[in-house]
Formats: C-alpha cells, structure tokens, sequence
C-alpha cells in the first residue's frame, strides 16, 4: 500500500510540472511550484526551500514557502556549512533527525532548532555533471522524517531539477531561437512523460520508454504527441 501510495503521488506531482513545462512558465514561477509541491508531497513538512548559485556565484534561496526557511538557510550560508550545503556538495541526501541534539553542524542545527524547526531533509538538484543546488524540507516535530521520506525527496528532486535546468535553458534559448526552445521543450516533455510512467508502473527508464513508443505508435503520432497527451490527462484526472 505505501509502494503504491508514493507511485500515485509521484506520478501526480510529475504531471503537475509537465503542465508547468508544456505552459512555459518562467523560472521563478517554477521554483515556487516546486516548493509547494514538496510540502504537500512529504508528509509532516512545515516549510521547503530550494537553494541555487545566483549570477555573483553566491549561494542563495531562490524560492520558500515562508519566512522561517529563508532563515534557517541563510544561516546555512553565513556559516558556510549544514545539511542542505552537504547535500549539494557531496550529491547525497542528508536527513537531520533532531536539530536540537544533531552533533554535525551545532553552529547551524542549534540556532535552527530555536526557530522551531526539529528535522530537516535535504536533496541534490542534479541535472548533469555539476549539481546545480539543492531541495530541502523542514518539520517541527524531531524524526519527522525517514527511509520512505528519503525516496520520495530523492526522487522529486531528480524531476525538479531537470525542471529547473531545462526551463532555464529554454528561456535562454528563447532569446536566440524560438525554434531552438519549442525543441527543447519537446525533449524535456518526452523525459517527464517518462517519468510519469516510471512513477505510475515502477518501471525502468527504459521499459518506460519502451512504454512511450507503443502508445505513440498504436495512435499515429509522434513521441512528443503523446508525451503532452499523457501529461495533460493525467493533470485532468487529478483535478
């Protein structure tokens, strides 16, 4: 029941930002879907954030739902360590069960935990050789998080920042051609819709492919075609 519980969030939050990409939303539009996303997708979370390199090459958070994550972070900066900058550099997810009583970064969790923050999960944006920031969720209660939770993240993460990466992308490939980002797009729509399928059946990248083709193939059309189709109702049959 849990397997089949996190398949149907997944494949639900992964259509979400297939309708995202397929409506051509900026970036920062992005960012604020996806932090809201990982609140309501990780149970127990209070508040997400996302911290990305801004154009001075400063760490910085491009996106939380609220005031208390801004801090907690920006501290995390200030001091130049913590769980979300671990989870960045070393490409790992980093799980704080209790910030009052974590021993790692005591100059961080401590003054975290007087924000009324007791667990912490954090995730790598990676897409491509260098990661590009990370994805974090904070909760109130201690051990608020564990294995389940971890997978989830790690996983949310993946589709996020594909989002994150090709979104910008297209936005910069929009100034020089919009031929170039209508193609760009379609890529990235082709990769979410396989998510989807990977979500939804728990199969493989390339059983999900696999999976892609037939369907093109059965209706005509091309690969994109039905990549946006499937995308799109799925969006329609979880409303």
């Amino acid at each position: 029941m849990i397997e089949e519980l996190t398949a149907q969030q997944l494949a639900a939050v992964f259509a979400r930002m297939s309708g995202l990409l397929l409506s051509s939303e900026k970036v920062d539009t992005a960012l604020k879907l996806i932090t809201a996303l990982a609140v309501e997708m990780v149970p127990g979370t209070t508040g997400a954030g996302i911290s990305l390199m801004d154009r001075h090459g400063r760490r910085v958070t491009a996106a939380a739902t609220d005031e208390v994550v801004e801090r907690a972070d920006r501290l995390q900066y200030q001091l130049g360590h913590g769980p979300c900058l671990t989870a960045w550099a070393e490409r790992a997810v980093v799980r704080v069960d209790d910030l009052a009583q974590d021993e790692r970064w005591p100059a961080w969790s401590r003054p975290a935990a007087e924000l009324g923050l007791r667990s912490a999960l954090s995730a790598p944006l990676v897409a491509g050789p260098e990661p590009l920031g990370a994805l974090k969720v904070y909760a109130v209660p201690p051990h608020s998080y564990g294995e389940r939770e971890e997978h989830l993240l790690t996983m949310f993460a993946a589709q996020a920042a594909m989002l994150i990466s090709n979104t910008r992308t297209a936005q910069d490939a929009e100034r020089a051609s919009s031929q170039v980002a209508e193609a760009l797009r379609g890529r990235e729509v082709v990769k979410l819709a396989k998510g989807i399928i990977m979500a939804r059946e728990r199969v493989d990248e390339r059983a999900a492919l696999l999976t892609l083709a037939q369907l093109a193939e059965r209706e005509r059309t091309t690969l994109r075609h039905t990549a946006e189709r499937l995308a799109q109702s799925t969006v329609r049959r979880l409303r």
